[in-house]
C-alpha cells in the first residue's frame, strides 16, 4: 500500500519585480522534514478505499442538515445580486513571458493559466457556463480558451464540480499530462488521458525542470451519493528551477495547514487563495475561508503575495457578490500588507513576477 500518512514526507496586465531586501532562496533553511523525491509521471498506484481520515472537521450530520434545510440559503438577497453588472471583468491577451518568468490570468473561480518555467499549466479549469447543481455564471470565462498557448499540464485540486469539469477537460489532448489527487486517476483514465499522476499529500513529480508537489487542504470530497471522500483534496505547490514558487490552495478552509506548508516550502512568491463561498458561516466554515481567513493564511504561509480566487463566477452561497473582494481589501489594509502585493485581479486579469 504506497498511502503515507498526512505527516509523512487592478490593470488587466501588469508587472511586478523582487523587491530589494528579499532574501535570496539560497537563504532559507532547508525544510524539514525533506522534500520527496518526484515520484514518476503516469506511474500506477493502489490506494485506500477512502479517506476520511484525512477530515480535519466532520462532515455535517443529520441535525445540521435539517438546519439547512430550515433557515439555510444558498442564494445572496436581491440586493447582493444587483452588484452582479459591476463585478471586475478586464479580459486582456495574455502576456509574453520567457522560461524564467512567472505570470498568472484569472480565467475565473479556482481556473488559472499559470506560465512558470517555460510551461503553461491550467488550475482545476473549468470553461463551461454551466455546472451541475449551480446557476449559470455571473461573469464570462476570462480568458477565451481559442487564445491558449499549448497546454503542457492541468493540476486538480479535488473531485467537485466546479473544480473538476468534464467538459471542459474533454477539450484537451488525451496526452495532456495531468496531477490529481490520490484516488482521482481512474476518473482520467476512463477518460483515455494517459498521462496521469496521482499524489498523495506532500508528494511530488516533475516536469520539464517544474516540480508540482501536491499539499493538504481543509476540505472533503464527493462526487455522486457513494463516493464522498473516496478520493483526496489538496493544494498544489509549483516550483521553477530557478526557486519561484506558486501555491494555488484549491479549495479549502482556515486551519493548520497553513503554517505547516509555509514552512516545507519556504519562500512562496505568490499564493492563489479562496475567498468566497463562505455563508453561512455555521455550515462552510470548515471548508470555505473567508476573506480575513484567506489573508491569514496567506500571513502563516509567508506569500509575499496572495491572488483572491473563488468568488464573482458562481453563485455558491449566501454572500453579495461583491463582498469578499470588499472585505479582502479592508483585511490587507488591517493587518499593514503592502497593497501592492495584494493582486486582486479581475476575471481576465494577469500578473507576471519577474
Amino acid at each position: 500500500m504506497t498511502q503515507q500518512t498526512p505527516e509523512s514526507g487592478s490593470a488587466a496586465t501588469t508587472t511586478t519585480t523582487r523587491k530589494a531586501g528579499v532574501p535570496a532562496r539560497a537563504a532559507f533553511a532547508p525544510p524539514f522534514p525533506p522534500l520527496a523525491e518526484p515520484r514518476p509521471l503516469g506511474e500506477r498506484r493502489f490506494w485506500p478505499r477512502a479517506f476520511h481520515d484525512r477530515l480535519t472537521a466532520p462532515l455535517p450530520g443529520l441535525r445540521a442538515l435539517a438546519r439547512f434545510a430550515r433557515e439555510g440559503s444558498v442564494r445572496p438577497a436581491p440586493d447582493g445580486l444587483a452588484d452582479i453588472p459591476r463585478l471586475p471583468y478586464a479580459p486582456a491577451p495574455l502576456p509574453r513571458v520567457d522560461p524564467r518568468t512567472v505570470a498568472v490570468s484569472w480565467a475565473g473561480h479556482a481556473s488559472w493559466v499559470v506560465r512558470i518555467g517555460g510551461l503553461t499549466v491550467l488550475t482545476d479549469p473549468v470553461w463551461s457556463r454551466r455546472i451541475l447543481g449551480t446557476p449559470v455564471r455571473i461573469t464570462p470565462v476570462g480568458v477565451a480558451w481559442h487564445a491558449l498557448p499549448r497546454v503542457d499540464a492541468v493540476v486538480i485540486s479535488h473531485n467537485h464540480y466546479d473544480h473538476l469539469d468534464a467538459a471542459t477537460l474533454r477539450r484537451l489532448p488525451r496526452d495532456t499530462p495531468v496531477f490529481v489527487p490520490a484516488g482521482l486517476g481512474r476518473w482520467f483514465r476512463r477518460r483515455r488521458f494517459t498521462t496521469v499522476t496521482e499524489l498523495d499529500w506532500w508528494e511530488a513529480a516533475e516536469l520539464s525542470g517544474v516540480r508540482f508537489d501536491f499539499v493538504p487542504a481543509h476540505h472533503w470530497s464527493k462526487r455522486s451519493l457513494t463516493d464522498t471522500c473516496r478520493t483526496l483534496w489538496g493544494g498544489w505547490v509549483l516550483t521553477d528551477p530557478d526557486g519561484q514558487r506558486v501555491y494555488f490552495a484549491g479549495d479549502t478552509g482556515y486551519g493548520h495547514w497553513f503554517s505547516r506548508i509555509g514552512r516545507r516550502y519556504p519562500g512562496i512568491d505568490l499564493a492563489l487563495l479562496p475567498i468566497g463561498a463562505y455563508d453561512p458561516r455555521w455550515w462552510l466554515s470548515d471548508v470555505h475561508c473567508d476573506p480575513e481567513e484567506a489573508v491569514r493564511a496567506a500571513q502563516d504561509l509567508g506569500a509575499r503575495r496572495m491572488a483572491p480566487m473563488h468568488w464573482g463566477t458562481f453563485v455558491l452561497s449566501a454572500e453579495p457578490v461583491l463582498e469578499p473582494l470588499t472585505r479582502v481589501r479592508a483585511e490587507w489594509q488591517r493587518a499593514g500588507l503592502d497593497r501592492e502585493d495584494l493582486w486582486d485581479l479581475p476575471v481576465g486579469g494577469s500578473r507576471v513576477l519577474v
